[in-house]
């Protein structure tokens, strides 16, 4: 994950460079500008397409060593490319490794870790993106200095350390326990179990096989409730799983229409031609906020389960949004008095650093934390798949029109995402359920349960604790299992 943060940051330093620019004149033009830097997110999109159809098939391990493989070529395209297109084709499979390794990690994460801390240890997956990202920002300002392309050619190329780094420790981790038991590999589940809650040798450890019931019992409910695709499609499936589906590209696309990937991948580039400070103070000024955010990411980590994830989407809304009007506001007015241009520029400088502030405790983290565990296990990587894709198609459209915006539109074009922004605050309300200290198999409770699609009226699918609810049909579902979880039973299953 802080492979991607790295790259919004990375690619942003690139554009500005000097060297770049005469090795890529074509993007001084806005659109090819634009394509360049927003082709690694139509990449990463086709990535998140294979891996909801392959993702089950490979496991989650696998598929993140595909992801690699791409990464990895991509980046040696990159760092070698004298031509547009060359660079263009490495960013693409870049960005396809990208895509299956964002949309599988947060997934193994969430299958792996107890459902109290779930949360911080999914957003501590995520935080890695923002370790990346403000790596990538003071690299950038580091290297300013340096005019030849060991400017950007240098920093495209540490790319590659992070692959390198994931490969050597990928081998020492465990496969996720929910996927072996869905594959039907209950000997590895239960070893993978045992190795997680560090119940050593203890063959007879209850928390261990109570776990297993609870995971086997939801696979069992799911399949006796399977339906097919077009029920899914027309919302006649008992798990609605279609519903679970939107949900969790929802705050995806809320995500990338707040803005940040414009801000990311455009900073210093928006503070150059927007504020109209100096191109050294505007790397200066990018890395300082990059080093905002990272702050903001740890307060989210210690925030993302006790606050909830509605309190932290709600308040982000309004927040952010509101960062927008100002910025809006003063850019607006220096255009009205030239004069004044200078302490209004450093007033929206500050709003861009608190909207940073605001979107890392709340839009940066929660909806990869949300996505990985509102679907069911059988369209839990399916579902996070999706989810990413639309994130990844969402920010490929904000950073592609994000040049050609800002040029014709101007202030105008930061009170669009304002508008965006606010927008999220009733959504947010009305259909999204809590997640937060749950268990990932009272997911299915929540949408079995309560068929309607509006969830503020009912305190059960909005309050932070554990309801007492879900704790009693958990407790039913163990005493109603006909038979105990066996190795031969459940490889006598066909899953």
């Amino acid at each position: 994950m802080a492979h991607f943060g790295y790259d919004q940051g990375v690619f942003a330093g690139a554009l500005i460079s000097a060297d770049f620019i005469e090795t890529f004149p074509r993007t001084n033009d806005p659109g090819i500008s634009g394509i360049t830097s927003s082709c690694f997110s139509l990449g990463a999109f086709f990535g998140c397409l294979a891996s909801f159809l392959l993702g089950d098939r490979l496991g989650r391990k696998k598929s993140v060593y595909v992801g690699l493989t791409f990464n990895v070529v991509g980046v040696v395209l990159q760092i070698a490319a004298y031509h547009l297109p060359q660079m263009i084709v490495g960013r693409i499979l870049n960005g396809f490794g990208m895509g299956i390794i964002s949309s599988t990690c947060p997934v193994f994460v969430a299958e792996a870790s107890p459902y109290h801390i779930r949360g911080r240890l999914v957003v501590i997956g995520s935080l890695c993106t923002t370790v990346g990202f403000c790596l990538a920002n003071w690299m950038s300002y580091a290297l300013f200095d340096n005019n030849g392309p060991f400017q950007w050619r240098f920093p495209l190329a540490f790319q590659l350390v992070f692959s390198f780094v994931v490969l050597i420790l990928l081998p020492l981790t465990v496969e996720s326990p929910r996927w072996y038991m869905l594959r039907g590999r209950f000997q590895e589940a239960r070893a993978v179990l045992m190795r997680l809650r560090d119940s050593g040798y203890d063959i007879d450890s209850r928390d261990v096989d109570y776990d297993l019931r609870l995971i086997q019992e939801a696979i069992q409910d799911e399949q006796s409730a399977h339906v097919s695709t077009v029920d899914t499609l027309f919302w006649r499936d008992p798990s609605q799983n279609l519903r679970r589906l939107v949900l969790s590209c929802g705050t995806q696309l809320m995500q990338q229409f707040s803005g940040v990937n414009a801000l990311g991948y455009y900073l210093p580039t928006l503070l150059i031609e927007s504020v109209g400070v100096s191109s050294t103070y505007a790397r200066l000024l990018a890395g300082a906020n990059a080093s905002l955010y990272l702050g903001a990411a740890f307060v989210c980590l210690i925030l993302i389960d006790s606050a909830g994830r509605r309190n932290l989407m709600m308040y982000g809304s309004v927040a952010m949004g509101s960062c927008y009007l100002i910025a809006a506001i003063t850019l607006r007015e220096a255009e009205i008095h030239p004069e004044q241009k200078t302490p209004l520029g450093k007033v929206t400088v500050a709003m861009f650093f608190l909207y940073y502030f605001c979107y890392g405790t709340s839009f940066a983290k929660v909806p990869w934390v949300y996505n990985s565990e509102i679907n069911s296990l059988g369209w839990r990587t399916r579902g996070a798949a999706a989810a990413t894709a639309t994130n990844w198609m969402s920010g490929f459209a904000i950073v592609q029109f994000t040049k050609v915006g800002v040029d014709n539109l101007g202030w105008g074009f930061y009170l669009l995402f304002a508008g965006f922004c606010w927008s999220y605050l009733p959504i947010v309300f009305l259909f999204y359920p809590e997640t937060s200290r749950r268990k990932l198999e009272d997911m299915d409770e929540i949408f079995r349960s309560h068929g309607g699609i509006l969830v503020f009226g009912d305190k059960t699918l909005t309050q932070r604790s554990r309801p007492q609810a879900f704790v009693e049909a958990e407790q039913r579902r163990i005493t109603e299992a006909s038979r105990p979880v066996s190795a031969s039973a459940q490889e006598s299953r066909s899953v």
